[in-house]
């Protein structure tokens, strides 16, 4: 048999559900580019990823017993190296023909990029995969991403969990092997509860309906997921309920059981008196159920339970998970009832009791931070002062209260709930709710002004904040989330227009943070030491620009996301707009400025005035007409007059894609002026104001965008 399916099954005690696919597929990767590197693979083989809360399964189609000989040409030394002066050859060629079996006079000279060498051609046996494969696949389990290793029984064999189990099928071959202290067979076991004798595995193509029919295991992670979502909407339509969104929540189930039942539970009514957001949670966070909605959205007392048993009457399963859920919404309501008694400004004090960074203090130093910062953008984006004051005022004290501390997801969500309790404003209620948005990529933004001036106060705190320290993200690390709220940032501004420029932005954030900071240093006198190099960090100018860079990289980013073109992102972010509404525009009016046929040679000459412009230093820019000799400068000189006012106009009303295209107009007086007109003329006058004439050209050019970066 020269090809067969191949399947490695690892039999282990239960998996980390919220890991259970990552691992499947790094798996089935791992060892697949493995075979494929030793030639075991047919350039047709199907690589299959299969998991279930007990097995990790890879099977791939078209396996080759016996791996083809291969003919190798091994590089060796160079020619200068590996003969002497005389011809004769040097110790290093004749090292490299012993190492490799090859007799001196059967090495080959080969033409490589770095000149001639000695090589070596050698037959490579073709390697049983009987003999590799165990091998193969612990080298693919210790490249697993496994945060913490188990060890389990006298061995030294360590893994996510205890291995019990292991299957090497190659066709209906069973191929020995050892693999973490387990010896491989063609045995496996089912389901934990509803599959008792152990199962033969005839071949490796009957293992998935054998391990179904026989074992009671959906073994395939996709169609088991599928059958739970057939199973959960089936379920629901029959209730006249939907699910709300439970995509998280399917995969998470789905890593759980291996052959999945629904069934129907409910709770006692009298619980709907607690916000659906808390009720909600707690079912899924907990006890791994999927709420159900009426058409409107609201929460029904009733749930959907994903069990790995299947039954004739489900009624004992359905009651020993009504009575689990039951304590789970008594403590809500607790938390619930309990919050509110006291009011959330009464909460604020504790707020300095809670350390938010050692060294930027307490929440409660933060949330004075936050208050000025937010009134400063209310006032320039024309939100209400007083009530985004208010809401910033009131903004963490729900992280003190015992809902938030049950479950910290509800931060903002409890916080305008307590709020409306109180008595507040709706829009300082709902501006508490909306300041952590947007929360995730995709995320709606906060429902008015008062909500975006918080929400941006609040991100702009622990960006300006943590910069200030130095704590800045590397690689893949960043535990403040600042690249989560610097996207925050951006799509506010950009999606709001907001009438503010972030380089103030960032300036009043990181006036109050060092007013802030040197308070802290000023009032104690054992911080001092622990506080300086914050405030010597600041003085040295560096946050600002480090800032700025951090979010123009995630703002290009964002902007590539939205498939906007790279060379026309470039263009933009050239000039470091402040107004981040303004992108939008910019970019389209590059888009529809390049499709003009005048673009390309106006790029060019731009690109060409930016060099010149460069080269000269101290220059006047203003033009002086009577020293314009040359007929085609003085052609450049008259149509700029006529056309740059136009450009400007349109440019200050906002309509950059009008002001770009009246500057196709100069293309010829341009072309003409490079052709007919010496710039560096050696007439030290004439040649500054031709300079100066270029310079008034290119700063109007360049309004809009860098048009340089257009060029080919």
């Amino acid at each position: 048999m020269t090809h067969a399916t191949l399947l490695v099954e690892l039999r282990c005690e239960e998996l980390p559900p919220k890991s259970l696919n990552r691992l499947a597929t790094a798996f089935a990767d791992g060892l697949a580019n493995d075979l494929r590197q030793d030639r075991f693979l047919a350039d047709h083989s199907v690589v299959q990823a299969l998991a279930s809360p007990r097995r990790l399964v890879v099977r791939i189609t078209h396996v080759r017993a016996t791996a083809p000989d291969q003919q190798l040409e091994v590089q060796g030394p160079t020619l200068k190296v590996g003969l002497d002066a005389a011809g004769n050859a040097t110790p290093a060629l004749q090292g490299f023909a012993k190492k490799n079996g090859v007799a001196l006079d059967a090495l080959l000279q080969i033409d490589t990029p770095k000149g001639k060498v000695f090589a070596a051609r050698k037959h490579m046996t073709g390697s049983a995969l009987d003999s590799v494969l165990a091998n193969k696949v612990s080298a693919a389990l210790q490249k697993l991403p496994i945060p913490k290793l188990m060890r389990w029984g006298a061995g030294e064999a360590q893994f996510v969990r205890p291995v019990h189990g292991l299957m090497l099928l190659h066709g209906t071959q069973a191929l020995s092997g050892e693999v973490l202290g387990v010896q491989a067979g063609r045995r496996t076991l089912g389901h934990r509860f509803m599959s008792q004798a152990p199962i033969d595995i005839t071949a490796a193509d009957t293992y998935e309906a054998q391990l179904r029919d026989t074992g009671k295991v959906i073994v395939d992670a996709q169609a088991r997921r599928e059958m739970i979502q057939a199973a959960l909407h089936q379920a629901a339509t029959q209730l006249h309920a939907s699910l709300g969104a439970h995509d998280d929540l399917l995969d998470e189930v789905t890593a759980l059981v291996e052959h999945p039942s629904v069934y129907v539970g409910a709770f006692d009514p009298e619980f709907l008196q607690v916000p659906q957001e808390c009720l909600i949670l707690t079912m899924r966070q907990n006890q791994k159920y999927f709420p159900l909605f009426d058409a409107q959205g609201i929460l029904l007392p009733k749930f959907l339970i994903v069990s790995n048993m299947q039954v004739a009457d489900a009624q004992h399963i359905i009651g020993g998970n009504q009575r689990v859920v039951r304590p789970r919404l008594e403590d809500a309501r607790f938390f619930y009832t309990q919050d509110r008694k006291t009011r959330l400004e009464a909460r604020i004090a504790q707020l300095d009791t809670v350390v938010y960074h050692n060294k930027l203090g307490t929440q409660l130093k933060r949330s004075m931070r936050v208050q000025q910062l937010a009134g400063y953008i209310a006032r320039c984006i024309g939100a209400d002062v007083a009530h985004t004051e208010r809401a910033a005022w009131l903004a963490k004290a729900d992280l003190l209260s015992g809902m938030v501390g049950e479950f910290p997801e509800l931060q903002g969500t409890m916080g305008r709930d307590y709020a409306l309790h109180d008595n507040e404003p709706s829009a300082v209620a709902d501006a508490i709710e909306d300041h952590y948005k947007p929360r995730f990529a995709g995320d709606v933004l906060p429902r008015d002004s008062v909500g975006i001036a918080l929400a941006l106060a609040d991100k702009l705190d622990t960006l300006v904040g943590m910069f200030a320290i130095g704590q800045l993200p590397t690689g893949d690390k960043d535990p403040f989330a600042l690249r989560r709220h610097a996207l925050g940032v951006i799509r506010m501004l950009i999606e709001r227009d907001l009438p503010i420029e972030v380089d103030a932005l960032l300036a009043q954030a990181l006036q109050i943070i060092h007013a802030s900071v040197q308070a802290l240093h000023d009032q104690d006198a054992t911080a001092q030491a622990l506080h300086q190099p914050t405030l010597t960090r600041i003085s040295s100018g560096v946050v600002l620009p480090e800032l700025r860079h951090f979010l123009d990289e995630r703002l290009a980013g964002a902007l590539r996301e939205q498939q906007h073109n790279a060379q026309d992102i470039d263009a933009v972010l050239a000039l470091q707009p402040t107004r981040f509404g303004d992108i939008p525009r910019r970019l389209q009016a590059v888009r529809s400025f390049a499709a003009l046929p005048e673009a390309p040679a106006l790029a060019a000459a731009n690109k060409r005035i930016g060099n010149l412009l460069k080269k000269s230093t101290a220059l006047d820019a203003h033009v002086q007409p009577a020293l314009l000799r040359e007929a085609a400068e003085q052609a450049l000189y008259q149509a700029m007059q006529v056309q740059l006012p136009q450009a400007d106009a349109q440019f200050e009303s906002g309509d950059y894609t009008s002001a770009l295209k009246i500057l196709a107009a100069l293309r010829a007086p341009v072309d003409q002026f490079f052709t007919d007109v010496m710039v560096n003329a050696e007439e030290m006058d004439v040649r500054n104001n031709r300079l100066a004439l270029l310079q008034s050209l290119h700063a109007c050019m360049n309004r809009v965008a860098d048009l340089s970066k257009l060029a080919a």
